[in-house]
């Protein structure tokens, strides 16, 4: 896959470009219906099946000091866009002049004289554009003008309810891991770096990776089945998100402890799928009742994956 890094400069082209525009954060099951018909159009085209989204997420860049509990880190994002397809992927650097940009400027100037699109694919709720004034009837509207097609992709639905990254947010943010799952089309993770902690999970017998996240939406506080990925190996895991308030840890962590694993790995990339909670995050009156109590939740990650 090819990364555009900024669109307002790129002088490439690429043959009957088949678009589609959004965030697309965690590429979730709507975003992969889109992307489909993306790529079926390419191939009837003979075209390049290609994306254009925006870095920094709008919601970053108009609320840096609140930033939003996204899905995906960018490498993540442009993984999962390889792996349904994408073959391009365009950069709009989102800034103060992105923000304003007129919506008629946009189908012209960026999609049409630096996209070169000859077919373009969006959601139902495509908006762009100075104060989201942008949708699909102008984009119709001037699609006979500019020479371009456009369709329109209905939203995806799951059990009634429309998917979409909002609603995945709030079921990761509840601890409703299997639901997040549902929508997305595949276990939520999160991607980061392996840090050091205060050491004291090794002390009673269950040594953890501290990890420091390279995204905001972290499941609720509580102990989780996983599965972390090291070195392109996966492991068994019982993830533990919170202040761990029997040893009185203030700091909130990210802790996991690898099943049957004892490499040291500080510094390393790591990423952990969610499967379940198990339970919320407690306070036991002693450690011998937490050590207790984390060997019962080893062997309940041991029993989900056998």
């Amino acid at each position: 896959m090819q990364i555009i890094e900024n669109v307002h400069t790129t002088d490439q082209t690429f043959p009957h470009v088949v678009l589609t525009v959004g965030s697309f954060d965690g590429v979730h099951l709507g975003h992969q219906r889109i992307i489909e018909q993306v790529i079926q159009r390419a191939i009837e085209l003979e075209g390049t099946p290609a994306l254009l989204t925006m870095c920094p997420h709008p919601r970053e860049f108009f609320s840096p000091d609140n930033l939003p509990n996204l899905l995906s880190s960018f490498d993540k994002k442009m993984a999962l866009l390889e792996e349904a397809g994408i073959e391009v992927v365009f950069i709009m650097p989102f800034n103060a002049e992105t923000a304003v940009i007129d919506p008629e400027v946009f189908i012209k100037d960026i999609l049409c004289d630096r996209c070169h699109i000859r077919s373009l694919i969006v959601g139902h709720d495509c908006r762009f554009g100075n104060n989201a004034q942008g949708n699909f009837t102008l984009l119709e509207s001037m699609a006979p003008q500019l020479g371009y097609e456009v369709h329109e992709i209905a939203p995806v639905l799951i059990d009634t309810e429309r998917v979409s990254s909002t609603l995945i947010r709030e079921r990761i943010l509840a601890g409703d891991l299997p639901a997040a799952q549902k929508l997305l089309g595949r276990p939520y993770s999160i991607s980061g770096k392996v840090t050091h902690g205060r050491g004291i999970g090794k002390t009673i017998g269950f040594p953890t990776a501290n990890i420091h996240p390279y995204h905001t939406a972290i499941p609720a506080q509580g102990v989780y089945i996983a599965e972390s990925i090291i070195h392109g190996k996966r492991y068994p895991s019982a993830v533990n998100i919170g202040i761990a308030p029997t040893i009185r840890n203030e700091d909130y962590t990210i802790e996991s402890h690898i099943l049957d694993f004892s490499d040291d790995i500080h510094g390393a990339e790591i990423e952990v799928f969610f499967h379940q909670r198990l339970r919320t995050e407690q306070k036991f009156p002693d450690k011998d009742a937490l050590i207790h109590q984390i060997s019962t939740d080893v062997e309940s990650v041991r029993a989900f994956f056998a």
